[in-house]
């Protein structure tokens, strides 16, 4: 079974993240799919609008799968993990087309993190949001990753998902301005559809220069490439990260020790 479906309809292209057994948790090629379907938007001049989704019903996507962090050894390893991560959403922030991600279900981790960077979401009551790694893996975000967290909702509200490591529900979320849209789950796909069907309706080159203008002002408030290496590398190299990997698989509650 493919893990990522890519299907154009009419204007809006359509990527389904496609593990619901695993709750769309993403593998190195999945990861890679969402790069090459961002290179196919922008070659394709018919697509207008790229739309985000898992399948399932239960998960968008619930992080990046675990598995692949039990042979990380040494400060190149963690560091070389958040740098291909921010390849990747760096690509999901560049395409030249506005991207929705439709939040059915949980978000958390990296999926939170892709559907953070996708201009706008769409979500259920019933979705989740967050970035739980304080109660679960130990280790740490880019500076990349938390400036968009920081730009969206502001440093209080990250502060407050981060060091909880909680779920925000989809009421919530779309208070604190991470949702645009909160709809029940019987009207999501309708109502993301009619929403991106509007938006490919509009002038392409208004909504490449809208998107390309703010990514610009965003990213001038970014730490210059390695200001974030030594705490990744602190995160990433600990005991506490190693027993976090190990106890998440084991499915125990972890024990911290702050080495």
């Amino acid at each position: 079974m493919a893990h990522t479906i890519f299907e154009t309809e009419g204007p809006l292209a359509i990527l389904t993240f496609n593990r619901p057994d695993a709750r769309n948790a993403m593998t190195w090629e999945m990861y890679q799919a969402l790069v090459d379907a961002c290179e196919r938007v922008d070659r394709d001049a018919a697509v207008r609008v790229l739309i985000l989704r898992g399948a399932g019903g239960k998960a968008f996507v619930a992080g990046t799968d675990i598995s692949q962090f039990q042979h990380f050894r040494d400060r190149e390893d963690g560091l070389r993990y958040e740098e291909r991560l921010d390849h990747v959403l760096d690509r999901l922030e560049r395409v030249t087309k506005p991207t929705i991600a439709l939040v059915q279900g949980v978000a958390a981790g990296g999926g939170c993190a892709i559907a953070l960077t996708c201009d706008l979401r769409v979500a259920t009551p019933e979705s989740t949001f967050g970035i739980p790694i304080a109660r679960t893996l130990g280790n740490c975000l880019s500076g990349a990753s938390y400036s968009r967290l920081v730009d969206l909702v502001g440093p209080g509200v990250v502060k407050d998902l981060l060091f909880t490591g909680r779920l925000v529900p989809g009421a919530e979320a779309h208070a604190l301005g991470m949702v645009n849209r909160l709809v029940p789950a019987l009207d999501l796909e309708r109502v993301v559809r009619e929403l991106a069907t509007g938006i490919a309706a509009n002038a392409p080159l208004t909504l490449r220069a809208t998107k390309e203008m703010m990514r610009r002002l965003l990213a001038k408030r970014r730490l210059a490439p390695g200001e974030d290496a030594d705490l990744v590398e602190m995160c990433y190299t600990s005991d506490d990260f190693r027993e976090g990997v190990a106890a998440f698989l084991a499915k125990r509650p972890p024990t911290w020790t702050g080495r």
